[in-house]
């Protein structure tokens, strides 16, 4: 599959319609990662007699109740994970505090609202708590926060490093929108209550991403410089050599194994995602999380199109509905139009509302910047109070 869309798709598209795109845009490519995550782009053909295309069903098909490994969780069909579950649970504390967030919000606001109020979760088919199906590096979450009382900006350390963070972090792009450094800087904080070192890290970038590509007149391209201006170690790293093998392909099918060999170096889990080794998701400058720079990658070949970008993540299997969650994040904030046969599927099958959240966000996120405006402003009479520019001589 070949890229057809311009590298700008959304120039002049407002606020909305890319908090929108973007929110959607990642509960889509969750929902078609799903059922496909953990294996490998051969076990994927294998499977479904060629390359997923769209909405498919349970990997096991009606024994996915029972089927090991990933008992009991109906992936497929539409379902989305505990990607978007975690996103819109951000998104939510978004509109509580209704300002810009901290480690201390995650525990005040996002840990209570895991533990105590059930949703309907697709991939159980049941109300639950969403404690109930979050992994256990989210889990680790209520562990150290509610029961360990750990200081939340350090609650982080210790747990595995792996894209827990970076996966629900397109919220702080979307409310800090063309403003790049900002999003890194308040998704890092955010993030230190779940993650560490390079997991943290990758949280930042992908909150960066995702501010980088709602600036008018982004691009692809645009995205990675500035993802590539602000990421450190070996997340800035991967990201560079992943994205300049994705820069010499055009379609998803033939960057599959090109970019699974240029992050290789940096990825921590192995070959056999399954079975990690031993070394696997500790702290290192030197590693990366997998997800966001082969999410990067894709885009980049996808030249911004959000069907060609999260086709390719999905495809690419491993940790993929993760992949394409944050292909999606990127791909709809830039404009890129998600499909709607895919979005009216993944919204029905869910039984969630994935728009309600982009409308309560586009509020917030204006909310907050006619406060950052009140507050430099502010910063600006000071300053000029203190003798700096503007002062009378």
């Amino acid at each position: 599959m070949k890229r057809e869309q311009s590298e700008n798709p959304g120039r002049g598209l407002p606020l909305d319609e890319r908090i929108t795109g973007a929110l959607v845009g990642a509960a889509v490519g969750d929902a078609l990662g799903g059922p496909v995550e953990g294996y490998s782009p051969e076990q994927i053909v294998e499977r479904h007699g060629g390359r997923v295309h769209g909405v498919v069903g349970p990997w096991n098909g009606a024994g996915w109740r029972t089927a090991r490994p990933i008992a009991p969780y109906h992936k497929g069909d539409g379902h989305v994970t505990d990607d978007t579950l975690m996103t819109h649970a951000l998104v939510r504390v978004y509109a509580t505090v209704r300002d810009h967030l901290d480690a201390y919000a995650v525990a005040g606001h996002l840990v209570p609202d895991l533990m105590t109020n059930p949703r309907w979760i697709p991939e159980l088919e049941a109300e639950a708590l969403p404690l109930q199906r979050i992994f256990l590096a989210e889990k680790w979450l209520v562990a150290r926060l509610h029961y360990g009382h750990v200081d939340p900006r350090e609650a982080g350390t210790g747990n595995i490093v792996n894209c827990g963070a970076a996966m629900y972090m397109a919220p702080v792009g979307l409310v800090n929108a063309a403003h790049p450094a900002a999003a890194y800087a308040e998704a890092l904080d955010v993030a230190g209550a779940h993650q560490s070192s390079y997991g943290r890290e990758a949280a930042g970038v992908l909150a960066a991403a995702v501010a980088a590509a709602c600036a008018p007149g982004a691009t692809a391209d645009s995205v990675v410089a500035v993802c590539l201006s602000l990421a450190k170690d070996g997340t800035r790293e991967a990201i560079e050599k992943v994205c300049e093998v994705a820069a010499r392909y055009t379609d998803f099918e033939s960057a599959l194994g090109p970019l699974r060999e240029a992050v290789t170096p940096y990825d921590t889990v192995g070959p056999d995602y399954r079975s990690p080794s031993l070394g696997a998701r500790r702290p290192s400058r030197l590693h990366a999380i997998e997800e966001l720079p082969v999410a990067l990658g894709m885009l980049v070949v996808a030249g911004g199109d959000f069907r060609h970008a999260v086709l390719g993540a999905v495809n690419y299997g491993r940790d993929c509905d993760s992949i394409a969650t944050m292909a999606g994040a990127v791909a709809g904030a830039l404009g890129s139009p998600v499909p709607e046969d895919w979005s009216k599927t993944v919204a029905e099958a869910s039984r969630l509302d994935l728009w309600e959240p982009a409308s309560a966000l586009t509020a917030v996120t204006r909310e907050i910047f006619a406060r950052d405006v009140d507050r430099r402003r502010a910063h600006e009479r000071a300053f000029a109070e203190l003798g700096g520019p503007g002062c009378s001589d």
